[in-house]
């Protein structure tokens, strides 16, 4: 039998890649492979260029050798090398990421329209799983919107029942719908969850009514146990939808099924619904979603930029969370702007380059790098503001700097040497890049000749109890927080 693996089984896991990877980043890193060499057990594929290897090797190893060892188990070394004659090669020898990502893109699009059937002739639409209650950042402006959604997902059908949420586009409505939705459809695995759009389920009457079986799709509407429909507004001028929304309303109300609306405006406002279906609207609760705030739009960057494993300086996000205030579309295509440039052209987030990319988005940034107090460390508070000035910092900086001021060799200070003069250079150096650059103890501990995590942590703390006691340290520490300005 034949196990060599094949360009054909490159491409299944390519598919299997397009399928797991954000799609951003696919976009970015995944262009062409070929199958440069493969045995029973090892595989090379070519990639188009340097760039692409290093980032494929870096970023995705991991991933990528899953998907082949999905396709082929036999498989246990996978190597990327850059392929210079792959612009060559004909179409039937390479791989095309890009071209498998659209087919894939229309496959998964059709599935989310058909969406998966809970009732015999019912289809929700897919759900994401992305959507939780619990990684919904809870702000002023959305506090009892996210507490009524977690009273409806703790017991549905017995209060706040038709739940109604309102707001403005992309303040985070669609989030709680699906993430009620997941939460009821995860703890009351017997319930049927339905969830729609205003769009799908006009489309659905339509349908039913061209082929007579409108009827039938009532009844099993009757069956559902969470009827949710986002952005109700859509049903404004569709009458005849409307009556059947009425009926199904009533009957659900009536048996304790739970319903749960969104609109872009109160029931009142829906001028162009009738009547007794606004009122039916306004008969449960109705809470609304506004803008996020200032604290709680940087609490959403730190949050993305962290789930993106994204160094996000605290200047820039403030700057960020200062100026981007409409919703959180805004603030998320703001910082994937600064991911691809980044990754791509390798520029860094500074306060200079987020300027100029809100500048391009025609929102109006600072003229002048904002002055902020740097809170006290040890017990010592420096005698001026510190002003930020957005560089981007990198560890290697940051090192540099702590060598250079306590006047010993970078060799020295990452090595295990346990003389005083090194230690506490070492411990101020990874404490910095764990409070202010705000690196994981593993990666720190990498950094330091391969230390485990408890280690780098034991030293944090330690210097955290000598700053205390000894307010020298804690001076040279904030001497050199000045010069980098972090």
């Amino acid at each position: 039998m034949n196990t060599q693996f094949s360009l054909a089984d490159l491409q299944k896991s390519i598919v299997l890649l397009s399928n797991s990877i954000r799609k951003q980043d696919f976009l970015t890193y995944f262009k062409q492979f070929s199958l440069i060499s493969a045995t029973e057990n090892a595989i090379v594929i070519g990639a188009v260029s340097s760039f692409h290897k290093d980032n494929l090797t870096k970023k995705f190893a991991r991933e990528i050798e899953k998907a082949i060892q999905d396709i082929n188990p036999n498989i246990k070394n996978v190597e990327i090398a850059v392929d210079e004659s792959i612009d060559l090669r004909k179409e039937d020898e390479i791989v095309d990421c890009r071209a498998i990502l659209k087919s894939t893109e229309k496959k998964t699009k059709k599935a989310q329209s058909q969406g998966v059937e809970i009732v015999k002739g019912i289809n929700s639409r897919l759900i994401s799983e992305k959507y939780q209650l619990s990684n919904f950042i809870v702000g002023s402006g959305t506090q009892l919107a996210h507490a009524a959604c977690e009273a409806v997902a703790r017991k549905p059908g017995s209060s706040y029942n038709p739940l109604y949420i309102y707001g403005n586009v992309g303040l985070g409505k669609t989030h709680l719908l699906q993430a009620t939705a997941n939460s009821i459809a995860k703890n009351f695995k017997d319930k049927k969850v339905v969830y729609t759009t205003a769009d799908k389920f006009i489309r659905d009457f339509v349908s039913g009514i061209q082929k007579r079986t409108a009827d039938k799709l009532r009844s099993k509407y009757q069956e559902v146990d969470v009827l949710v429909i986002d952005d109700v507004q859509f049903f404004a001028g569709k009458k005849a939808t409307q009556d059947e929304l009425y009926n199904i309303f009533n009957i659900l109300h009536e048996s304790g099924k739970q319903i749960i609306l969104s609109g872009d405006r109160p029931p009142r406002e829906l001028t162009e619904l009738v009547s007794r279906l606004q009122s039916r609207f306004e008969s449960g609760i109705i809470v609304d979603v506004n803008a996020p705030d200032y604290e709680t739009r940087l609490a959403i960057l730190q949050e993305k930029a962290q789930a993106r494993e994204f160094l996000l300086p605290q200047d820039v996000a403030e700057f960020i969370a200062t100026h981007v205030t409409e919703n959180i579309r805004e603030l998320e295509g703001v910082l994937n702007q600064m991911i691809a440039e980044y990754d791509l052209r390798g520029t860094p987030p500074t306060l200079e380059n987020v300027s100029m990319r809100l500048s391009k988005l025609a929102i109006k940034p600072l003229e002048q790098a904002q002055t902020f107090s740097t809170s006290p460390v040890g017990g010592f508070t420096p005698t001026r503001p510190k002003t930020f000035t957005g560089g981007f910092i990198s560890y290697e900086d940051l090192i540099q700097a702590v060598s250079n001021h306590f006047g010993i060799e970078i060799r020295a200070l990452l090595s295990e040497d346990r003389r005083k003069e090194n230690m506490i250079p070492r411990q101020v150096a990874m404490y910095l890049l764990k409070k202010k650059l705000n690196y994981t103890y593993e990666r720190i501990g990498n950094i330091f000749s391969g230390r485990n995590h408890t280690a780098v942590m034991y030293s944090c703390r330690k210097l955290e109890q000598i700053m205390k006691k000894d307010q020298q340290v804690a001076y040279e520490l904030n001497v050199i927080r000045d010069k980098l300005g972090i």
